[in-house]
């Protein structure tokens, strides 16, 4: 690494440290050169000049926050002398800035699962859905039953229990999300089988799942209710080789890039994730979209503070307004509950230096590129447009991540500057976005995104490109060596 520090956009008072320094040290910021007055963790912000008191922190070209305290150039910028300047909900005009695609349609393909409805997917994976948490043992024992008669899985390529603690006593909005999310799962296109097993005396009762479902393969989906049959796990099993056998003739047929569908999530960000790993991801998803497919951009309190970019790029009025909502009801929920709006940045978002919320957000929303916002989803809505589109969900990993997965994502791209084993019921993909986690932790992670503060984003681009594509075709991501595999569903409801 040649340089000690970067610059991000010529209108920064700050700088980022690109590795540790320490007091004395002499950095070059832009044209002039700044002797540091204290030690300097990587990821953390260093004053490019003298900033007076309540001037503007400008970090991505954009105020993240203001000073609360002269600070002096070659100082540490971050929590201890910098305040956000974020309150409450914000006024919003349509004022369209959108970007002309840069990339040509390559007509590229990747080797998919096509559907009897017309979906694509990229796995062809067992799902057994309990209807409420008191039967996920049940789903255990299936399963355990199932890999004795088959050790490869059959004609499967993994099995995944989507075990969780709902669907008994649940009311409102509560009920109506576990549902949501359960049925979008059953009807996923990665899915060659599935279970939906119920007990039968459960609020989220299996008939009332179904009849949400409309539509469905009826070769691909089985349904079952303990309390009905006289050995659970028996039936479940015959049901299981009776789906085994109609996945036997899936086999994967090149399939054009239009038909990928990805989803856009970071979590544990640090001072690079703005600077490597989400502008990685933003380049991909610009590419996506250009080949005709779709992305899809969540985590709702994380565009706080940067909201306004995504606004410029609604592809008309009608979306814009969709996006107010989308902004204004999460900042409602969030009052309805007595808790502040702008409390983001995370202990380890702060530890890895991101100081405010517009700080992170700024960052976290360089996932998404440059592509015009073609629709805005509900939280357990399906994709309907091709294009990039924003989801309604919070910054939780494990419910975002999972929203993203029932929106029919067949994978979700995954930046972290701190690391996490976790992973949705689709290939997650870990990016890092500095080598020494990559290094530190190969087990987790896919694709080293630090690989940037060496070499161009052209070059780096194209490589993460061609290994999404690898993925969508059947390589196995980090998650799926070591079968991990989690759903998360949001709660905001009364439970009985």
């Amino acid at each position: 690494m040649k340089n000690k520090t970067i610059l991000l956009n010529q209108r920064d008072n700050v700088v980022v440290a690109l590795q540790d320094l320490k007091a004395g040290d002499v950095i070059s910021a832009g044209d002039q050169s700044i002797t540091l007055k204290e030690a300097i963790t990587q990821g953390h912000k260093i004053a490019r000049q003298d900033i007076l008191e309540n001037a503007s922190i400008i970090k991505y070209g954009a105020p993240i926050g203001h000073a609360t305290e002269k600070i002096e150039k070659g100082s540490w910028v971050h929590t201890h002398n910098v305040a956000t300047n974020l309150s409450g909900k914000l006024d919003y005009a349509y004022q369209p800035e959108l970007h002309p695609n840069v990339f040509p349609n390559e007509n590229r393909t990747f080797k998919g699962y096509l559907r009897k409805n017309g979906k694509v997917g990229i796995r062809n994976d067992l799902y057994l859905i309990p209807t409420v948490g008191c039967i996920n043992m049940v789903g255990d024992l299936i399963v355990e039953q199932f890999k004795q008669n088959h050790p490869d899985y059959g004609a499967f390529d993994e099995i995944i229990l989507f075990k969780h603690p709902y669907g008994c006593s649940q009311l409102g909005d509560d009920l109506e999300y576990t549902r949501k999310i359960l049925t979008d799962a059953a009807l996923h296109p990665n899915a060659g089988g599935v279970l939906i097993f119920g007990l039968g005396c459960e609020n989220n009762q299996l008939d009332e799942l179904k009849n949400q479902m409309g539509e469905f393969d009826e070769k691909r989906v089985k349904f079952m209710i303990c309390q009905n049959v006289p050995d659970e796990v028996e039936t479940g099993l015959q049901l299981l080789e009776e789906l085994n056998i109609v996945a036997q003739n899936d086999v994967r047929v090149d399939v054009p890039l239009s038909e990928l569908k990805i989803g856009l999530k970071c979590g544990g960000s640090d001072g690079f994730s703005g600077i490597t790993g989400n502008p990685l991801l933003g380049r991909l998803s610009d590419y996506i979209v250009s080949q005709g497919g779709s992305t899809v951009l969540t985590e709702v309190p994380e565009m706080f503070g940067a909201e306004k970019v995504l606004m410029a790029r609604a592809k008309n009025e009608e979306v814009f307004y969709k996006i107010v909502s989308l902004i204004n009801n999460f900042k409602d929920y969030f009052a309805s509950y007595g808790q502040p709006i702008y409390e983001n940045p995370s202990p380890g978002n702060k530890a890895g230096g991101i100081t405010t919320l517009e700080d992170k957000s700024l960052g976290c929303t360089q996932k998404s590129g440059t592509s015009a916002v073609v629709d805005v989803l509900e939280y357990g809505e399906k994709i309907k447009e091709r294009g990039l589109s924003l989801l309604q969900a919070p910054g939780n990993d494990l419910v975002s991540s999972s929203a993203l997965a029932a929106a029919d994502c067949q994978m979700v791209l995954f930046t972290t500057g701190r690391g996490t084993p976790f992973a949705t019921f689709v290939p997650t993909v870990k990016v890092s976005t500095n080598t020494q986690l990559y290094e530190n932790k190969k087990q987790w992670i896919d694709f080293n995104a630090g690989q940037l503060l060496d070499a161009s984003m052209d070059e780096v681009a194209r490589l993460f490109i061609q290994f999404i594509i690898d993925v969508a075709s059947g390589k196995k991501t980090k998650n799926e060596l070591r079968h991990i595999h989690e759903i998360a569903i949001f709660k905001n409801g009364v439970t009985e």
